[in-house]
């Protein structure tokens, strides 16, 4: 994607959001809200009314035969709501199954 914009994130909770027009990414830890709005408005040529963002923690996990434990870094989540009529395509995987 970019320097900002990780992957976009798609699951059954987003696709319902995506469906009000909130669109939800990974972004980079240190990206700021105006970065993210101007990222998005940049790649998709949509016009961003609002971001939220929220700090997801790492959680721990076992690995190895020693099952000793490992801490996933921690990642920002940005929810980005578009103007109203618009939609990003990456999105849209999801709305199609669902129509069939």
């Amino acid at each position: 994607m970019n320097s900002v914009l990780k992957k976009p994130i798609l699951t059954e909770k987003t696709m319902q959001l995506a469906s009000r027009g909130v669109f939800t990414f990974e972004v980079d830890a240190q990206a700021d809200k105006r970065r993210i709005a101007g990222s998005v408005a940049g790649m998709y040529k949509v016009s961003v009314r609002e971001v939220r963002t929220v700090i997801m923690h790492g959680k721990s996990r076992r690995t190895g035969k020693r099952r000793s434990v490992i801490r996933k870094p921690d990642w920002k989540k940005a929810f980005v709501r578009l103007a109203d009529g618009q939609t990003i395509d990456a999105f849209q995987i999801g709305q199609a199954d669902e129509k069939k």
